[in-house]
């Protein structure tokens, strides 16, 4: 693993760069859109635990009412969710704005997706090894609950059942994959990300899935 970081940093680098200059566009015509189709901002930030446990803020392209109240975690029938952002986190636009957390080396593009303090501090000594390495747009946990807003949508509460048994999972599948990863490991994950993104893959075919 160890020698897969500064490799893997230059990827990163190199990716979310090239995909900032392509997606730029893009981005302002879908932060426009934001604007134009509910009241509030185009960008949403909220803070994040980062890499050795140091907070950040997250940007994303808002996808629910400004200023609703409410859990972090949103199920697919939260009613908080715009139209617009219904089809923004469908294709996982909204996670754009992330790619320059990637460039400036707060976030990586493979790795523990970042959560937020307060879910993180019920989970002790599994959160200090989740947060000891860079957070990132996605890993294997991510690619298992791929579908976790449609799981959420189905539970009496949804904040209950994230924090309870989803988070737990997730970051045991987290870590088990941060052990062992390697630049070709992570490669493996980003082309099972883009394929889920497309709709080619379901899960990703790893023993780490």
């Amino acid at each position: 693993m160890t020698g897969a970081r500064p490799a893997m940093r230059v990827v990163d680098v190199a990716v979310a760069g090239a995909l900032l200059a392509v997606t730029a566009p893009l981005l302002g015509v879908l932060a426009l859109a934001v604007r134009l189709t509910s009241p509030g901002p185009a960008f949403f930030r909220q803070t994040r635990v980062g890499r050795d446990g140091r907070p950040f803020r997250l940007l994303k392209l808002r996808t629910m009412t400004a200023r609703a109240a409410g859990p972090s975690i949103t199920a697919a029938d939260d009613g908080r969710i715009t139209p617009l952002g219904r089809w923004l986190r469908r294709w996982k636009l909204d996670e754009l704005p992330q790619l320059v957390h990637v460039l400036t080396g707060t976030m990586s593009l493979v790795g523990p997706r970042p959560e937020v303090p307060e879910y993180l501090a019920a989970l002790g000594a599994a959160a200090r090894e989740y947060t000891a390495v860079r957070p990132g747009l996605a890993d294997p946990a991510t690619l298992r609950y791929y579908d976790e807003a449609e799981l959420l949508a189905g539970a009496a509460d949804p904040e209950r059942r994230y924090v309870e048994v989803i988070l737990p999972d997730k970051v045991r599948l987290s870590c088990a994959y941060t052990r062992e990863r390697t630049l070709a490991s992570d490669l493996r994950v980003l082309w099972a990300v883009v394929r889920r993104v497309l709709g080619v893959a379901p899960v990703l075919g790893s023993r780490h899935a």
